[in-house]
Order: structure tokens, then sequence, then C-alpha cells
């Protein structure tokens, strides 16, 4: 269970449903919502699966090993992370305010952009390499794939019902919320940051 809540609250954090949400409202109707948010949570569900399953044999294509992941991954998710603390936007930060005004020309934003790459990004796809590469059994693996199953049946939650969470937090609220999120994926960052420096620095 400790894994499983740490995987989550992990893959869930960098997700920021919350941002999303804010984007999602500002680009469909109140009827598509429903229809828009299960399509964008099962899109960021099955990316995720692939990534878990594909992004290691991907890497070792390439010859690029894991604690490099770790380290660029460690930088990345820390710029979302001061990005967030800072309050400079309530938007998602895996995505640009370019692919934000291009959204409003699309007429189903569910898949692009809205679950690649507002929800599913850079951060995430790191994330979930670096996670699966320190499962080596089937137990490990099957937990991480519990843990992106519980976050893509969050985030459709949160999608599904972002009307209401909207009026409920308010523009305020959301602020909040952007923050605490970006103090906890700083916390992942620096966890992936030195452990990635850590293993280089005992490889080289």
């Amino acid at each position: 269970m400790k894994e499983i809540l740490f995987d989550t609250i992990s893959i869930i954090t960098i997700l920021n449903p919350l941002a999303a949400a804010a984007i999602m409202l500002s680009l469909v109707k109140y009827s598509e919502i429903k229809e828009v948010s299960f399509k964008a949570s099962l899109s960021v569900f099955i990316a995720s699966v692939v990534t878990m399953l594909a992004g290691g044999l991907i890497l070792k294509f390439f010859g690029v090993n894991i604690p490099s992941i770790k380290a660029i991954g460690g930088v990345v998710l820390l710029i979302i992370s001061l990005n967030m603390v800072q309050g400079k936007s309530i938007v998602a930060t895996n995505s640009t305010e370019d692919e934000h005004e291009a959204a409003k020309d699309l007429d189903n934003i569910s898949i692009i952009p809205l679950a690649i790459p507002i929800l599913f990004g850079p951060g995430l796809i790191t994330t979930i390499i670096v996670l699966n590469a320190k499962e080596h059994t089937i137990t490990g693996k099957s937990i991480l794939f519990i843990s992106i199953l519980l976050s893509s049946i969050i985030t459709y939650i949160i999608l599904r019902n972002s009307s209401s969470i909207s009026k409920f937090l308010g523009i305020n609220g959301l602020k909040i919320l952007t923050r605490v999120m970006g103090l906890l994926i700083g916390a992942i960052a620096f966890l992936f940051l030195v452990g990635g420096v850590k293993a280089l620095w005992l490889m080289s």
C-alpha cells in the first residue's frame, strides 16, 4: 500500500488534473464535459501504460541509462515545481500558451492537447520510466500499473466534476492547491535528481 500510495501521489501530482480542468472549462461546453473527461482520462491511461511497457526498451535502443533519465527528469520536474510554487499561472505546466491558444480552434480537445501534452507531458513520461525502472518483479510492475489506473480514475473524477470544483475552490483555491502540488513535485524532483547524480557518480 505504501508503494501504491507513493506512486499514485507522484503521478497524480505531476498530471495536475485541477489545472487541466481549468483549461477544459474554458474550451468546452458544459454538455461536452463528460465525454471529453472520459476520452482524456482514457488517453492518459493508455499513454502511461505504453510508456511503462516500452519506455525502457526505447532508452536501451538509444543507449540512454536510467540514472541519466533520473537526473534530467529531476531538473525538468524542478522547473515545473518552481513555476507552480511561484503561482505564475493556473494553466497546466505541461502545456505552453501557444498550445492553449491552438486548442481553441479544435473541435475535439480531449486527446490533443488536453490528454497530450497538457496532462501527459515530459514530466510524467520521465516519472513513469523512473518508477518502472526501480521495479524488477511482477508484483512491482503490478503496483505501478495499479497506481496508473488509480491516477487515471482520479483524473476522470476531477475533470468530470470540474465545474463544481471550480465554483467551490475559485481562482484563489486553485492557486493554493497548485502551489501545494508544486512543493510535492519539488520533493519528488530532488529525489530523482540526487538519485540520478549519485548513480552516475558511482558509474564513473
